[in-house]
């Protein structure tokens, strides 16, 4: 029965990629279909209403948030003060992988779109360390919908069914595309008969939900900052069943006209000149993770709870707890309040410059694992 599984995938026919996003070919290659040419942005209140009313998030797109100049520079100061912390933690993932999968037939998988500019770091650190160009995609998986089965199909075609595939992702927030993602691969591992590890190495995973992370700090990785203009230019992942055929990959749109604004590769060549200085660390760290493994808690979700109790929201999905999401919150939906441990902790400075933007109230709350949590204005039905 296996062996008819896996002949199925290698005879399955997928669409192959296309050239997408500004990062060169050499670091990534995106597994998207080009959906560039199809209007699918709503604006802020109107996509929120949509969301909310059972719409789901991955069938249009917002927006693009257009940062003020003091914000953009927040993000180059962000930058230089944080490249050697990020290198760190993009070096002690790297060593964990290395350590636990070998050189030898893994395959890094990054999440689009946070997950893509830590994978092109990932990837980078490896072959400047080992001197071991390891093949980089970029793959959809949606919160409600799942992965994204034929990019999946796609890789084990290209680099056989017996491919190690390492998950990875920017950070952890409650942890629900980790969840995502552990369903996802013992869905597919039944299907096909594969070995798929749900394994998701994050930079930052202050979630408490991952195994192989650089850090649980939720600090700001300047990533989080920005859109498209730090993620190659695509925008998030679309599923819709008018543009996405069963042989296609999940869709993006790639935003070629904001090339002179981009700053993807600012951020990756910000950071990788770090690396030689940070190896020895991160190899010592990543060898402590190694040989005792982090215990997984999920501690972030009774955060979630005791908030959700708090303000009386029942939709646990218009709580996104950690820096990351905080800022995702801010950029492209509705806030209705940001909750912050202190109001001078220096990871906050971009927070609370964005929710003065768009006048948005900031409240202390005590005792949070996480650094911040944006909460979304409830209005009714489900959320992203």
């Amino acid at each position: 029965m296996k062996g008819i599984q896996l002949e199925a995938i290698k005879n399955r026919s997928i669409s192959p990629p296309v050239p997408l996003g500004s990062y060169p070919a050499s670091d990534v290659t995106f597994l998207l279909k080009d959906l560039s040419d199809v209007s699918l942005e709503r604006g802020t209140a109107e996509r929120e209403e949509a969301i909310q009313s059972g719409v789901h998030y991955s069938e249009m797109l917002p927006v693009e948030y257009q940062p003020t100049g003091q914000y953009i520079e927040l993000f180059h100061e962000t930058l230089r003060h944080t490249a050697r912390k990020v290198a760190l933690a993009v070096a002690v993932v790297s060593e964990m992988i290395v350590a636990r999968r070998g050189l030898t037939g893994t395959v890094l998988v990054s999440l689009a779109r946070a997950g893509t500019p830590i994978g092109v770091l990932i990837k980078r650190y490896i072959l400047a360390q080992y001197g071991a160009d390891l093949p980089h995609y970029s793959i959809s998986i949606i919160r409600g919908k799942g992965i994204d089965e034929n990019a999946i199909l796609y890789m084990l075609q290209q680099h056989g069914t017996d491919a190690d595939l390492q998950f990875i992702d920017g950070w952890t927030g409650k942890g629900a595309i980790r969840q995502v993602l552990i369903e996802a691969c013992e869905s597919m591992n039944r299907k096909y008969g594969l070995t798929l590890n749900d394994d998701l190495a994050v930079l930052a995973d202050p979630g408490y939900c991952s195994g192989t992370f650089g850090t649980r700090e939720d600090y700001l990785i300047p990533s989080a900052c920005l859109n498209s203009t730090v993620s190659g230019l695509m925008s998030r992942t679309v599923l819709r069943d008018d543009l996405i055929g069963p042989d296609e990959f999940h869709g993006a749109k790639f935003y070629k006209e904001w090339l002179d604004s981009d700053l993807s590769n600012v951020f990756v060549d910000t950071i990788t000149p770090y690396f030689p200085e940070v190896s020895a660390e991160a190899r010592q760290r990543a060898g402590g993770m190694t040989a005792q493994p982090p215990e997984i808690t999920w501690q972030g979700l009774a955060d979630i709870r005791s908030i959700q109790e708090t303000f009386g929201i029942d939709n646990i999905n218009l709580v996104k707890p950690g820096v990351g999401e905080t800022t995702r919150v801010l950029l492209r939906r509705v806030p209705w309040r940001i909750l912050v441990d202190r109001l001078d902790n220096p990871n906050l400075r971009h927070i609370l410059l964005l929710a003065e933007d768009r006048g948005v109230p900031v409240e202390v709350y005590p005792g949070l694992a996480y650094s911040c949590c944006g909460i979304i204005k409830p209005l009714k039905g489900e959320s992203e």
